[in-house]
């Protein structure tokens, strides 16, 4: 068990340098695809990350709308505890967090994903090819995480406008 947190940690670490190689070389021509597949892979997880970032942020930011000039919430509990039940963005948030296809509950999924090792496969062969539902995790192509992007956008946009207008 040991040896699958230890690999995902070594693929978080060769994701990271793949990003940072990209910043000063290019691969070279025999590595193109290799290289290129990593790089995707990293982009995806960099993005991800960079999101799970933001929704925190926003539950920080949301606390400092409300004057909460120290405290940083970690999680939505923490900002209810912190701000109230009552007020309309923890009322939102939490509606968000219970609608299976919001953008709170994408990054929920994502988060769990990229904090667990990937799951084992069975390999398929003639004698135990039986159909059978798998779990295949989050959705983590581009247009799901531009998606949660750009809900998570919207969200934040209007919570700044709306506490600007006070």
């Amino acid at each position: 068990m040991a040896s699958q947190w230890h690999s995902l940690v070594s693929q978080k670490l060769v994701l990271a340098r793949v990003l940072l190689s990209q910043a000063t070389s290019g691969a070279p021509q025999s590595d193109y695809e290799a290289a290129q597949a990593l790089g995707r892979e990293a982009v995806k997880q960099g993005s991800i990350e960079l999101l799970l970032r933001a929704r925190g942020l926003l539950l920080v930011m949301t606390a400092r709308l409300y004057q909460h000039r120290t405290e940083e919430p970690a999680t939505l509990d923490e900002l209810a505890a912190l701000i109230g039940d009552e007020t309309s963005e923890v009322s939102q948030l939490k509606q968000l967090a219970g609608q299976a296809n919001s953008w709170w509950n994408h990054l929920d999924q994502l988060a769990a994903s990229q904090a667990r090792p990937p799951v084992t496969r069975k390999s398929v062969s003639a004698e135990n090819i039986i159909a059978v539902s798998a779990d295949t995790g989050p959705d983590r192509s581009i247009d799901a995480l531009h998606q949660t992007l750009n809900d998570m956008k919207i969200f934040a946009d209007a919570l700044e406008e709306q506490h600007s207008e006070w």
